[in-house]
């Protein structure tokens, strides 16, 4: 399976947002990684729906929704009705997971469950049939351009072993510190998706750069 791109536009120059996703969409990106900090799950705070459904407007990328906020279940239905078709939460977060991830897929959207670095994989093993995306963090969720903690390649490994483990079909995406010189060692290690922030916003030419993560993942696809 070629592993797909999911620029992350927290990084990106928010007075050319639309312009930056229209790059990067030419380029090879499959998504768009939309992170929804309130400021409490994380010290950061973004955007909420309003934002999202006026995006919504301008691409045909798929939206891929990352919340990192507290009590999730109160906001899903929001983020789905402005157009996110993957809905993304922390398993830190609610004490519900399971209960969750089957409303997120009866509202039509892609359920998905992210856990923290310092959460094991194996905290999943009774949800595995219930979420179809598991985004396993390689940075404290909160900033973008941080560095990528290593440990994150064993537990990409460890995911893919649940799946083959419980014959499940989802996705493991990967978020935070990936870069040129290690996006093949995250695909290598079992990733489907790649969310990239200032890798891509923070270089000259952000289309240019989504082309390079193209090439690099398409060469180690066939190699």
């Amino acid at each position: 399976m070629d592993v797909k791109i999911a620029p992350s536009i927290l990084s990106a120059d928010f007075g050319r947002i639309v312009e930056q996703i229209g790059q990067v969409e030419r380029n090879g990106a499959s998504y768009v990684h939309l992170d929804v900090m309130d400021g409490v799950f994380v010290p950061n705070i973004t955007w909420g729906p309003k934002v999202i459904a006026d995006l919504r407007k301008r691409t045909k990328l798929v939206f891929d929704c990352h919340l990192m906020i507290v009590d999730p279940e109160r906001y899903v239905d929001r983020f789905r009705e402005a157009g996110a078709e993957i809905i993304t939460f922390h398993l830190e977060a609610t004490t519900h997971a399971q209960r969750l991830l089957g409303h997120i897929r009866s509202i039509g959207a892609k359920a998905g469950i992210s856990i923290c670095p310092q959460t094991p994989v194996a905290m999943l093993e009774d949800l595995a049939g219930d979420f179809d995306w598991v985004l396993i963090m390689s940075v404290n969720p909160g900033f973008g351009g941080q560095r990528f903690i290593p440990h994150a390649l064993e537990k990409i490994r460890e995911a893919r072993e649940l799946r083959e483990r419980s014959h499940a079909k989802f996705e493991i995406e990967v978020d935070g510190g990936i870069s040129l010189e290690n996006v093949r060692s995250v695909a290598a290690a079992g990733a489907d998706v790649v969310v990239i922030g200032s890798a891509i916003f923070d270089t000259p030419d952000c289309g240019r750069t989504t082309k390079q993560f193209r090439e690099l993942l398409d060469g180690a696809s066939a190699t």
